[in-house]
């Protein structure tokens, strides 16, 4: 089975993907996702600028409008996300919601202050709200598993690519020890296989680690040529989920491409 080439497909618009806008001066917080991210959840909040872990593959420098090295290399909160966030939640009508950090960055950037992020749970958390986290980075995550409780969910991205298609994240397997330190938290735990980049490497974390995760979300890569066999891939998948008795989810995409035979 193969895996992923590095050429780009032609920009097919980010808009489908579906995120809030980013603008400075009036901030939105909490919203619905569209499109492809309604997969992962019902609301949604972005806390940051940009994104340091500059994975090749990243959707959001296009859907945000952004050049690609400004949104990797200028990374901060956004201005007076806290508060914004704070007075959103005042109008009342967000609560016993789960809410995903992030779409369009990481809520735990490498190498900046994530206090905002521990803030803005503070803050759901107070409403009665529960958080469902995406990171790359559960180093920092693990500071805020005092924060959360057995209504939330804590999540990272494996894809399997190497560290020169993820240069700003960390080691993938390193990773696997945090999400074991959230169950013991209490946390319920999830991990995104998407985009895959190396569909061996992705099965066999499955087969090996598929245990800790209380939910296993699987998707292929989107807007760039792979020479994986995603219907092939989807399947393997799909069975060993099914053989070992976990929780899982095929996105959409991918289950079209199981669905047709295509690559």
């Amino acid at each position: 089975m193969a895996n992923t080439t590095w050429h780009r497909m032609p920009d097919r618009g980010g808009g489908a993907v579906g995120v809030g806008e980013m603008g400075e001066v009036n901030v939105n917080t909490i919203y619905v996702p569209k499109g492809k991210a309604k997969e992962y959840g019902d609301y949604a909040l972005n806390i940051y600028t940009g994104c340091p872990h500059r994975c090749y593959y990243c959707f959001a420098p296009n859907v945000l409008h952004r050049d690609r090295e400004t949104f990797h290399a200028d990374v901060r909160p956004r201005k007076g996300i806290v508060e914004a966030t704070r007075k959103r939640l005042e109008q009342g009508d967000v609560t016993d919601k789960l809410i995903h950090l992030c779409f369009t960055c990481d809520p735990y950037p490498t190498g900046h202050d994530s206090t905002p992020t521990r803030e803005i749970i503070k803050l759901l958390k107070e409403r009665g709200n529960h958080v469902q986290i995406l990171t790359k980075n559960p180093a920092d995550a693990s500071r805020d598993f005092d924060l959360m409780d057995r209504n939330d969910w804590f999540g990272v991205t494996l894809t399997g690519a190497t560290v020169k298609q993820e240069p700003g994240s960390t080691n993938q397997k390193k990773w696997l020890s945090r999400i074991t330190a959230a169950r013991h938290f209490g946390i319920k735990t999830w991990v995104s296989f998407e985009p895959v980049i190396n569909a061996e490497w992705v099965l066999s974390c499955i087969a090996m680690h598929g245990e800790i995760f209380d939910k296993i979300k699987i998707g292929k890569l989107n807007y760039w040529l792979s020479e994986i066999n995603w219907s092939e891939f989807g399947t393997k998948a799909e069975a060993l989920c099914k053989e070992r008795g976990f929780d899982y989810y095929i996105k959409d995409g991918l289950r079209a491409e199981m669905m047709h035979g295509g690559r």
